[in-house]
């Protein structure tokens, strides 16, 4: 019972960790990487699908994603996307071929991106604490239905403390780690 608790603890921290690995990569720095365009959601026979789906998307340069779609009418289409996207890109067509350059970080925007790395590794550290509350919670009510003592309540409290301060550093590092790409010019 009380394996199963921290058990399921540790796959949800772990799941928020993750989640918020995905939302870094939606956070660009001055670097072209094709990750930066997972978000982008092209309409594609009626229905909308990831840019990955419909076009080749790979790094030109360090600062040029080149994009090239498998349908020659998907050009327009993919240029549009990108434009509507919240990510601030210009792409340039030149016959099939769509280029995307990825605009210099000015200090003013690398600090305001720091500012959405920092505000995403806050809600994965509240995520977390909130799984801790619900964890301990159930221990709690084990505990009053007497299927645990209070010794091994204890134990499943400190447990689940320090599945929580593993991921809480795994987010501060994952934090550092996009604040050096940031700054980095």
């Amino acid at each position: 019972m009380l394996n199963e608790i921290a058990q399921d603890a540790e796959t949800r921290m772990q799941k928020s960790a993750d989640a918020l690995v995905d939302n870094f990569k939606k956070i660009r720095t001055g670097r072209a990487h094709p990750s930066l365009l997972d978000s982008i959601m092209v309409p594609y026979y009626g229905s909308d699908v990831p840019l990955q789906q419909v076009a080749n998307v790979s790094v030109e340069d360090a600062r040029t994603l080149s994009i090239i779609p498998w349908e020659k009418p998907m050009v327009p289409v993919i240029e549009k996307a990108i434009m509507k996207s919240d990510l601030g890109l210009n792409p340039a067509t030149a016959g099939e071929n769509i280029r995307v350059p990825m605009p210099a970080l000015t200090e003013e925007t690398r600090k305001g991106y720091i500012r959405q790395a920092r505000a995403e590794a806050e809600n994965a550290r509240i995520a977390i604490r909130n799984i801790r509350r619900d964890a301990n919670g159930d221990l709690k009510d084990l505990l009053k239905e007497k299927e645990l003592t209070e010794d091994e309540a204890r134990r499943g409290e400190d447990q689940i403390q320090k599945l929580t301060d593993k991921y809480v550093a795994q987010v501060d590092k994952l934090l550092e780690q996009k604040e050096a790409d940031l700054m980095e010019i």
